[in-house]
């Protein structure tokens, strides 16, 4: 490959890598770049001195050789940097890539929102009204266990007979494990048009509306809205927002655009990646709330004092969050 061939080729990244190294070198809060490109430094970082050998081997001009060599000391720091950076990027990501990706794509939110809470109001109205209603999404197992879990006489309300003897902490295990699978499998399944994801949104909305307005027509409130309401804040705004990756991912296979479907594919799953490591982060603080908070044996009045404030801080959170700032949404 000529020297001329070879620039034409590779200016564009080169000048994407100068302007993320230069970025990178500035204090944290006055970065523009956003988590996602910063992460793919390390990436880019291997390709630039990929591309320097190759110069230096064909004897490239000198000042090309001298620029990608500039490129390479500049960004050698910044790839090899203290372990503890992590955590900042950890913090970054949380102040701002998050909050700022799903403000991105509210449009998906909104519509994962709505195929979520819609179902969930018109069953839980139906099960409170008519009493067998609650048989055409549960088998008469399962509804006898919700029962059981929620009878105000249940000294460990939330969990079934088989695992009321068990620790918080074990639970807290259980409800990782049963959180994320959820969320994953929301968001998975967007590979499938989008279908696989409103289908799943559909359902779970179907079934925790139908459990509440079942539970609350049996006079059950006292354990299952205090129960519930402190980690829903968590739970089920991240299922909804697993909702919103997938169905991103969806419309990339459903209509790509000109872009073609592999390039579209490529930038939206950085896009729904974030979505989903946030959602995953939710959903975590979720199962220890739900382990060690909700199953307590504070009265509903601070439970539902806490619910509030909880629901309160999350919508903020991702309203507000990382506004005020270059280049935020």
């Amino acid at each position: 490959m000529r020297q001329e061939a070879f620039e034409a080729e590779n200016r564009a990244l080169w000048e994407e890598i100068d302007d993320l190294i230069e970025d990178l070198h500035r204090p944290k809060r006055n970065r523009r770049s956003e988590l996602s490109d910063q992460m793919r430094f390390p990436e880019f970082y291997r390709r630039l001195c990929s591309q320097y050998a190759l110069a230096r081997s064909r004897r490239f001009s000198p000042a090309l050789v001298a620029y990608l060599h500039g490129l390479v000391l500049r960004g050698h720091p910044l790839l090899y940097r203290r372990k503890a950076g992590w955590l900042w990027r950890l913090l970054d990501f949380l102040y701002r890539g998050f909050p700022r990706a799903l403000r991105r794509n509210r449009g998906y939110f909104y519509l994962s929102l709505a195929t979520f809470l819609l179902p969930a109001l018109m069953m839980g109205i139906g099960c409170y009204l008519q009493e067998d209603l609650i048989y055409t999404v549960l088998d008469e197992q399962s509804v006898a266990e919700m029962e059981s879990a929620y009878d105000p006489a249940n000294d460990h309300p939330g969990r079934s007979p088989e695992r009321g003897s068990e620790t918080d902490f074990t639970m807290f295990g259980f409800y990782i494990l049963n959180n994320i699978g959820i969320g994953f499998r929301t968001f998975a399944l967007g590979i499938l048009l989008g279908v696989g994801t409103l289908f799943l949104l559909l359902f779970n909305g179907v079934v925790i509306g139908g459990v509440a307005g079942h539970l609350s027509r049996l006079g059950y409130q006292e354990t299952f809205w205090p129960f519930v309401s402190g980690h829903g804040a968590f739970e089920l705004t991240a299922i909804v927002i697993c909702g919103a990756a997938g169905l991103l991912m969806g419309k990339a296979v459903l209509a790509p655009g000109p872009l073609g479907r592999l390039e579209t594919l490529k930038r939206h799953a950085q896009e729904a990646l974030q979505l989903v490591m946030g959602a995953a982060l939710m959903l975590l603080v979720a199962a220890f709330i739900e382990a060690f908070w909700s199953s307590s044996g504070f009265s509903p009045e601070v439970k539902y004092l806490v619910a509030a404030a909880l629901w309160l801080w999350v919508i903020l959170y991702l309203v507000f969050m990382g506004r005020g700032q270059s280049g935020s949404h």
